[in-house]
């Protein structure tokens, strides 16, 4: 008899379980920890974005790589609300991330009006190779965060959460890039 309660007990604690994972908030939040754990899936969404990165050395591509695989496993973040509404649902998540948008910003000014440190003396053109190696030493310096808020929307199928598919703003503000 005590084998039996024991079972049932054991069943019903797992189904709870179950379903305690099955939140909004709890999708949302597997889905930030794979940023900051660098799962596999998301570090081969990167590689596929850096193979796409023609302009870029493959040197600049490995420290470009390490600069976003810094950001995602510095990233923290807030729920701050979760709305359902059916089998629909809404996670306001507050994140902070490392403020790449304002290097960029602030390099591609420097490369305005210090134009003649990049310029090719033979073609009068801005080496690229040059600015790109100076915006990433930039963005390897940056120590500042920014806060952004994402609105994850997410519906229900089959009992289950899913996420839907983020924004390329949301996307941006992960990357620390959005301005």
């Amino acid at each position: 008899m005590r084998k039996i309660f024991a079972l049932l007990i054991a069943i019903i604690f797992i189904a709870g379980c179950g379903n305690m994972m099955n939140t909004p908030t709890k999708k949302v939040e597997e889905f930030l920890s794979k940023y900051q754990t660098m799962d596999e899936k998301v570090l081969s969404q990167l590689d596929d974005v850096m193979k796409s990165a023609g302009t870029m050395t493959s040197d600049q591509k490995n420290k470009y790589r390490d600069l976003m695989k810094k950001q995602y496993q510095n990233l923290s973040y807030k729920i701050k609300d979760e709305t359902e509404d059916g089998d629909t649902a809404t996670v306001e998540v507050e994140i902070e991330v490392y403020d790449y948008a304002t290097s960029i910003t602030e390099s591609e000014t420097y490369l305005v009006t210090n134009r003649d440190e990049f310029v090719d003396k033979e073609t009068q053109i801005v080496n690229d190779e040059k600015y790109m190696d100076y915006k990433l030493e930039q963005l390897a310096k940056v120590k500042d965060k920014v806060t952004y808020t994402i609105n994850f929307t997410l519906t229900k199928e089959d009992d289950k959460w899913k996420l839907d598919d983020i924004t390329e703003i949301d996307r941006q503000k992960i990357h620390g890039l959005y301005s």
